[in-house]
């Protein structure tokens, strides 16, 4: 099992799909929540995604898809 962490920014035509939920049950990813910030229309979610590389990689190409800016959070390995 993998670990990576990555903040989602989510455009405003995105921002009332499910896109986290549908992340962990279509690629057998488990989603944590780190931090977020929130409003009605956009908003960011720095998560830590954990499962196999391949399902990490797909569900990113997902997101992406859909509209979601995805960036790499680089953090100490202790902090993992």
């Amino acid at each position: 099992m993998a670990k990576q962490r990555v903040i989602f920014t989510f455009p405003p035509e995105s921002s009332s799909e499910p896109i986290i939920y549908n992340l962990s049950q279509q690629f057998n990813i488990v989603t944590n929540i780190r931090q977020a910030e929130l409003t009605e229309g956009r908003g960011w979610i720095e998560l830590e995604l954990d499962g196999e590389d391949k399902d990490i990689e797909a569900g990113i190409t997902w997101a992406t898809s859909r509209g979601v800016r995805v960036d790499p959070v680089s953090v100490d390995a202790t902090e993992i």
